[in-house]
């Protein structure tokens, strides 16, 4: 399984990324919004686990313009925003599921499997 993981803040995506490669799986990290966003149209992923507030580009602009391009890749929003509009929101736009931070690495990996069997 490959991941994607857009996340600005270097340890939470350190810590998921050494959970997920820990569980099998293929990760790419990205800390910019628009570097993301361009691995996002180039390159194939099982799910992608992507942060709302980061450089250059948010998470909910990448992952609108991922189902504009008709990219189903299934999306985990994992967040520090954790207001009810803000999670009603996130999944308006496109995001298949939402986390807040902080979180439990075992719950996150449940979700994107969860995903990624449907």
């Amino acid at each position: 399984m490959k991941i994607l993981i857009i996340e600005d803040d270097e340890k939470t995506a350190s810590f998921s990324a050494k959970g997920f490669k820990e569980a099998g799986m293929v990760v790419d990290v990205y800390h910019d919004g628009m570097e993301g966003l361009d691995a996002a149209l180039v390159h194939d992923y099982d799910a992608a686990v992507i942060d709302l507030m980061l450089p250059s580009l948010d998470g909910l602009s990448i992952i609108e313009k991922m189902r504009s391009e008709g990219i189903k890749t299934p999306v985990i929003i994992l967040s520090a925003k954790r207001t009810v509009s803000d999670r009603i929101a996130g999944l308006q736009k496109g995001g298949d599921d939402y986390m807040v931070k902080p979180f439990s690495f075992s719950e996150l990996l449940a979700r994107v499997q969860a995903l990624v069997r449907r």
